[in-house]
């Protein structure tokens, strides 16, 4: 039997938060002493670690008591749903902590083009401004953007797309050849044209998050067949350590 104190350091849910579960019927401890204390057993612990799982999945405290105390309730299957669901949020945030990357680098709006969710990229944007706002490469790229209206902003993101699609069609070749050199010499130099100055390093952090895997890697590879990500990166460290040469 464990104590609600021993519960909620075992746990990291509050005494409070506690006591609320039991007087909504979601979590009664198996004992309440004549002091008052309450001790919780090993099927109450259990019982809490269903709840846990499925508040990370952000399902209200009511319909968690229906589903926990129905009884078709399989804990088996219901741990794979979490499972899976936990796994995608962990794809989802890893997304999200590879795009704040890029931002710290290079700024946000190069990255919304059409094959991504405009609504989430929005949102990402919106914390990204808050944390790397000051950078030089945001400044240049709000300077550039300032005038550009949304169907300016869809012609551009539609040019760029159109690079990772001819990137894809050499990507059966070395990534050091003539064709795609040249075509990441382009890349830089639309980005700087258009977003802000495109230093190598730079370059080098956009082509990480192009072979990063996840959302990124997923659209770009639509554009250029599966492969593209990964090939840009290469062709872009290439390009930045040996290849210059090659397009002056």
């Amino acid at each position: 039997m464990m104590s609600v104190g021993e519960v909620s350091r075992l746990t990291g849910i509050s005494i409070r938060t506690l006591h609320y579960y039991d007087e909504i019927g979601l979590l009664h401890p198996s004992e309440i002493r004549e002091n008052g204390y309450r001790f919780y057993n090993d099927s109450d612990i259990e019982r809490l670690q269903q709840i846990l799982l499925y508040r990370e999945m952000e399902f209200p405290l009511k319909m968690i008591g229906e589903i926990i105390d129905s009884p078709d309730f399989d804990r088996n299957k219901a741990l794979e749903m979490q499972i899976d669901y936990l796994n995608k949020k962990k794809e989802h945030l890893e997304n999200v902590i590879m795009f704040a990357k890029g931002i710290k680098l290079s700024g946000v709006k190069y990255m919304n083009y059409s094959m991504f969710d405009a609504k989430k990229l929005d949102k990402y944007a919106e914390n990204a401004k808050t944390l790397y706002g000051d950078t030089p490469e945001y400044r240049e790229l709000r300077e550039k953007s300032k005038n550009r209206t949304g169907s300016d902003e869809t012609l551009l993101a539609g040019r760029l797309m159109d690079i990772f699609v001819r990137l894809g069609k050499v990507k059966s070749k070395p990534f050091d050849c003539q064709e795609s050199q040249s075509i990441i010499a382009e890349l830089q130099q639309f980005i700087t044209d258009n977003c802000y100055t495109c230093s190598d390093k730079i370059l080098l952090g956009l082509g990480r998050m192009y072979a990063g895997g996840g959302e990124f890697t997923e659209n770009i590879d639509k554009a250029g067949g599966e492969g593209t990500g990964e090939y840009a990166m290469k062709a872009i460290e290439y390009y930045v350590t040996q290849g210059k040469r090659m397009n002056k």
